[in-house]
């Protein structure tokens, strides 16, 4: 009977550490190729703006992405955060009015924008 309890408890105990992080299922991406396809890109920005279909990978990203910016991605994986600092870089280079757009729907008042802004200059030395 301990035993059995004891078992339920680790079982707990594991699901609940698990459910402190995304679900890797969608971190094999090649990001390097959606971000060197345009139509591809322009599709995922669609689907996060809600202006065209989105892609199974599209919908989970729309749906854990203000999660992910209220947390500081504290439930991202680390090949999750090394993404999401690529796209973010990608967008702010070479496609800025999309980059625009995305923050003003997805940080409307600014609050993860600066929160960004303060840790790229902590971590840019030529800044």
């Amino acid at each position: 009977m301990k035993t059995t309890f004891l078992i339920c408890l680790i079982t707990i105990a594991v699901q609940l550490a698990l459910a402190q992080k995304y679900t890797n299922k969608f971190d094999n991406v090649d990001v390097d190729g959606v971000l060197s396809n345009n139509r591809i890109l322009t599709n995922y920005i669609k689907c996060l703006m809600e202006k065209g279909p989105c892609t199974p990978e599209g919908r989970e990203l729309k749906k854990l992405l203000p999660d992910a910016l209220q947390t500081d991605c504290s439930k991202c994986t680390e090949t999750q955060r090394k993404n999401s600092q690529k796209v973010i870089n990608f967008l702010r280079s070479n496609r800025p009015g999309e980059w625009k757009l995305l923050l003003d729907k997805y940080d409307s008042r600014g609050v993860y924008r600066s929160k960004y802004e303060k840790q790229e200059k902590m971590h840019d030395p030529l800044l």
